[in-house]
């Protein structure tokens, strides 16, 4: 079967590429590796959402929009990506559960958080290092716990922690947190919090745990050693696209270059939400991203 559009990612970009397709009468089917959401499935509370005042779990939004999605007829199909074939004019995915093609593809893989690469990390991953408090929190109850990193991502997770561990040591490579203010006055008001500035992570240490961490002064250069139970790691985000195995054009950092309507270098195949490159990666921005990608993917099947 070749459906007209297939869409790569379930997080909110591919989401609601998913709802306007569907409803835009497009014979639609969203490929996705594990639950609906992205990384914003995996966020304790969006505040910043349009429509919701009080605010809304990560899970539960992205709930919202899977429904929504599949109440226009979109398909969801959970399976995982290998690689893809966008030589000819119907494109070719090949999934762990066969082939799928399709007229025009969007790809809304997103991004994955990304690694310290310091010794001990790989090994300890799991065992007392996590890049999801939301996932991982309440294995800490009642321990010492270090969130690194400075933005957004990282204090939102370090407040989120304080329910369960003891202490919450943000620790940041400069002297002031890039998290936007009204995030940042939480954690400075809340007594769990602490702060290390000028900081990083040397090492992460532990035989079958982690133990402590080797941070380092990134003014003196000076090593020390502290004891914690748990390490979050919050520094920023790499493109999900090993899949496309040089299919696409990709900015030196690794993601999707596209026009303003969202079209990458190959016809008929378009980016949305974390994956692309761009300034800002929100919610909103990439709900916004969906809605003009499959727009855009609409008008090229209708003038094929």
């Amino acid at each position: 079967m070749v459906y007209d559009l297939m869409i790569i990612g379930g997080g909110p970009a591919g989401l609601t590429a998913a709802l306007y397709g569907a409803r835009g009468g497009l014979n639609t089917i969203l490929l996705e590796m594990g639950a609906p959401g992205g990384q914003a499935g995996q966020t304790d509370r969006i505040e910043n959402y349009p429509g919701f005042p009080d605010g809304i779990t990560g899970i539960d939004l992205a709930m919202k929009f899977a429904e929504q999605a599949q109440r226009f007829g979109a398909r969801l199909e959970m399976t995982t990506v290998r690689e893809v074939d966008f030589s000819r004019a119907n494109k070719k995915v090949i999934t762990s559960n066969g082939e799928y093609e399709a007229r025009a593809v969007i790809i809304a893989s997103g991004a994955h958080p990304r690694p310290l690469g310091v010794p001990g990390e790989a090994e300890l991953r799991g065992r007392g290092v996590s890049y999801c408090a939301t996932c991982d929190g309440a294995f800490f109850r009642d321990k010492k716990v270090a969130v690194v990193g400075g933005g957004d991502s990282a204090v939102e997770e370090a407040l989120f922690l304080t329910r369960f561990a003891s202490q919450v040591t943000i620790i940041h490579r400069r002297e002031a947190l890039r998290a936007t203010r009204v995030i940042q006055d939480r954690a400075r008001d809340n007594p769990k919090i602490s702060f290390q500035w000028n900081t990083v992570v040397n090492a992460i240490q532990g035989k079958d745990k982690v133990s402590s961490l080797q941070l380092k002064d990134v003014r003196t250069g000076a090593l020390r050693e502290e004891p914690f139970d748990g390490v979050f790691i919050f520094i920023g985000l790499e493109p999900n696209t090993d899949f496309l195995g040089g299919a696409l054009t990709l900015d030196p950092d690794g993601y999707i270059v596209t026009r303003e309507d969202l079209a990458t270098s190959i016809p008929g195949v378009f980016a949305a939400g974390d994956v692309r490159a761009k300034n800002f990666r929100q919610v909103s921005t990439a709900v916004g991203d969906g809605a003009v990608a499959a727009m855009a993917a609409e008008r090229y099947l209708a003038n094929l």
